[in-house]
């Protein structure tokens, strides 16, 4: 990586993010993304040509049951044991707190 990351950008990501820093935090950030930086650079120079892109490291299948149409439960049955029910659906306060 050609150039350090500065005090100064610290402090000006730091604004941005509306943080407060004492000038022994903006010495350690300094140092510390610096390094990240660093590292992400370096795993950035990596030659990946010839890698398949992978979502996980290992060779996972979801195990989903088949997706089946079958019957419901009878509306009007369910509707009869809903606290509210209105033309033939589900009735829901409109405001917390409603009882009706």
């Amino acid at each position: 990586m050609s150039e350090r990351l500065t005090r100064a950008d610290v402090v000006h990501v730091a604004r941005l993010a509306r943080l407060t820093l004492g000038d022994a935090e903006v010495q350690s950030f300094t140092l510390e993304l610096a390094d990240i930086l660093a590292h992400a650079h370096d795993v950035a120079s990596l030659d990946t040509a010839g890698v398949v892109p992978t979502a996980h490291p290992l060779p996972l299948v979801n195990v989903l049951r088949a997706d089946v149409i079958r019957p419901g439960v009878d509306r009007t049955e369910v509707l009869a044991m809903a606290p509210w029910a209105e033309d033939d659906r589900f009735r829901v306060p409109k405001i917390l707190g409603e009882t009706t």
